[in-house]
């Protein structure tokens, strides 16, 4: 088995109940006033425990863990318990973090994540040995595409044991290391410490992304007396946050003699949270603007210089604008393929200032004429200060005002036709508040959701972009919550648009949901197919439905009623509103099953390697 050492060397009440009470003479209030003194007694426990839990001196390798995770700041963690990872989760028991015991690893990933990215704070996540961190990988591999700072903790089978295929023992560090930004193997009592603390800081330095400690029983279990040193990165991975001034100097320069200038906001944007930035450059210079799909509520949709966001899926008139544009003012985005299309066919007018925070990413697909390193914040300030004179593109604003007009985000909704999926969506926008946070899983689903919701914050949007994981939506609803909650914003609503696909792949995190009482909204889209996949099949396959086809469904409401929760089936458009309405106002858990037209397609749309100013309205036209 392949080990690798860490680099730590660097220095309300019921009413049935109060009616009985005082049909026996009893003072119900003076009752409550006693309970709510025993409440507030408990808590009081509660916290003095918490503080102790933080300043004791540990006595295993497994406390050293968790002290790590609270010197850290850590809040929340979420995983499942087995056999290697027991003593963990045994110093957990007196700890100040917050456990949520999920329904399934791949779960705990995933809501690990949402967490993250809702709060702006690393996720953690554990698991036991084997099979349980084999199920953490794909929620590991789909925060390393986008870039989300997470940390693993996993159980291993005693030191002595690794490498003789002991039960329930994988290569976890080399199963994983493809997908991290480092992992480590621990392999003392007295430093493993140390090394989650560390871990734990890498994952949010710099590019965040996620890390992962591999944790021996043995380890775990041994006896130390070390206190972990605080939390940092390793030495040499924190970057210079300013770019180079002349390379600012002469971006600037170009900025300013463009004649179509054009922002394109990636998720870079908000993981530096430079939301604030960005917005005061693009209106200071009065630039318009799209986003990418992780950049979605870095710029908010409802801004006059606002074309929404670009790519395969994106808006007509955001592809127009980025074929047409002579100068992308282009920050935190890697320039995936689903945004560019075919490379040489995107932006081929244009001068490319490249804003990152990674020199990797840097004319890794797109050649940056201007490249500038360093973090999306600092370098947009950088900007703001240099670029002295706005572009003189009266004439540009116009033309990018009329493809708006030309190119509207608009569907049919034809009487003889089943219920449509974007009217579902603007219902829920409608009836929910501008900080109301959406996750998804990934398909048509996810698609309409980001159409059809006008975005006006970041961190509202939370779903899996590179990866294109399935199943993300429920467990990520989960973590966004928790998230949202601890940071009292327990008024915030949390809505999961899914798919009937995507939904039944991590279902069973309803029953976490529900045990924790959380206040989620999930619109399940079901029309009984992998709406993506059978799209694609009519479109590139001559219609033939191979294993697209999931007419054999459960009844949804059904199922969430199993779980504990609420649920509704709605099929007909004048049930949408009042159905959202109560299931948004139902505290805790509720599913609403949308049966929506089955033929229903995703446009525009730019077949894969296309060229993004030649976007297809319909299927014809592919």
């Amino acid at each position: 088995m392949t080990t690798r050492d860490a680099p730590i060397d660097h220095d309300e009440s019921n009413p049935t109940n109060a009616d009985a009470a005082a049909a026996n003479g009893e003072d119900p209030a003076s009752d409550a006033a006693a309970d709510g003194g025993t409440a507030a007694a408990e808590a009081d426990a509660a916290g003095e425990e918490a503080a102790e839990a933080v300043n004791r001196t540990p006595t295993t390798g497994a406390e050293s863990v968790i002290a790590a995770l609270e010197a850290a700041g850590a809040d929340t963690a979420f995983g499942i318990q087995g056999g290697a990872i027991m003593p963990v989760y045994d110093a957990l028991y007196a700890s100040s973090v917050r456990h949520v015991t999920m329904a399934h690893e791949q779960g705990a990933a995933h809501a690990a994540d949402a967490y993250g990215v809702v709060s702006g704070e690393t996720g953690v996540c554990l698991a036991t040995s084997g099979p349980g961190a084999t199920n953490l990988v794909t929620g590991i591999a789909d925060a390393s595409m986008d870039s989300d700072a997470l940390l693993a903790l996993t159980g291993q089978v005693p030191t002595e044991f690794v490498g003789n295929d002991a039960f329930q023992e994988t290569d976890t560090i080399g199963v994983t290391a493809p997908i991290t930004k480092h992992n480590y193997f621990a392999s003392e009592s007295d430093t493993v410490g140390d090394t989650v603390g560390e871990a734990f800081a890498y994952a949010e330095t710099g590019r965040p992304g996620p890390t992962l400690v591999d944790l021996p029983k043995d380890v775990t279990l041994g006896e130390t007396d070390r206190t972990p040193k605080p939390p940092e990165p390793p030495a040499g991975s924190e970057t210079d946050p300013e770019a180079d001034p002349d390379a600012v100097d002469r971006a600037a320069r170009a900025i300013e003699r463009a004649e179509r200038p054009l922002c394109l906001f990636g998720g870079g944007v908000i993981k530096a949270d430079a939301s604030d930035q960005a917005r005061r450059f693009a209106r200071e210079h009065e630039i318009p603007v799209t986003t990418t799909m992780p950049g979605i509520g870095s710029f908010p949709e409802d801004d006059p210089l606002s074309l929404s966001w670009a790519g395969m899926h994106g808006t007509g008139y955001a592809n127009m604008a980025i074929t047409h544009t002579d100068c992308l003012i282009a920050v935190g985005t890697r320039f995936d393929d689903r945004l560019t299309g075919g490379i040489e066919t995107f932006a081929p007018e244009a001068e490319v200032v490249h804003v990152d925070i990674d020199p990797a990413e840097i004319s890794k697909n797109v050649h940056a004429d201007y490249p500038l390193v360093g973090d999306a914040a600092t370098v947009l300030e950088q900007l703001l200060a240099t670029v002295e004179t706005s572009p003189d593109a009266d004439e540009w604003r116009e033309q990018c005002a009329d493809w708006k007009n030309e190119y509207p985000m608009t569907y049919a909704m034809p009487e003889d036709e089943p219920l449509k999926p974007q009217f579902v969506v603007e219902a829920f926008d409608e009836a929910t508040g501008d900080d109301a946070i959406v996750t998804t899983g990934v398909g048509q689903h996810q698609m309409w959701a980001a159409q059809f919701w006008t975005y006006t914050e970041p961190r509202t949007w939370v779903s899996s972009h590179g990866l294109g994981t399935m199943g993300y939506g429920v467990p990520a609803a989960i973590g966004a919550r928790l998230a949202a909650d601890n940071a009292g914003e327990t008024d915030r609503e949390v809505v999961c648009f899914d798919g009937d696909g995507s939904f039944l792949m991590t279902i069973q995190e309803i029953s976490v949901a529900v045990r924790e009482n959380l206040d989620i909204t999930f619109a399940v889209l079901n029309n009984e197919y992998i709406g993506m996949v059978r799209q694609w099949q009519d479109a590139f396959f001559e219609g033939r439905h191979m294993a697209s086809e999931y007419g054999w469904m459960p009844e949804f409401d059904k199922l969430a009623e199993a779980f504990g929760a609420k649920g509704w089936t709605v099929s007909e458009y004048d049930e949408v509103a009042d159905t959202i309405e109560a299931a948004l106002d139902h505290e805790g858990p509720s599913v609403i099953d949308f049966r929506i037209d089955p033929a229903e397609n995703v446009y525009p749309m730019v077949p894969s390697g296309g060229d993004n100013g030649k976007f297809a309205l319909s299927e014809e036209q592919l």
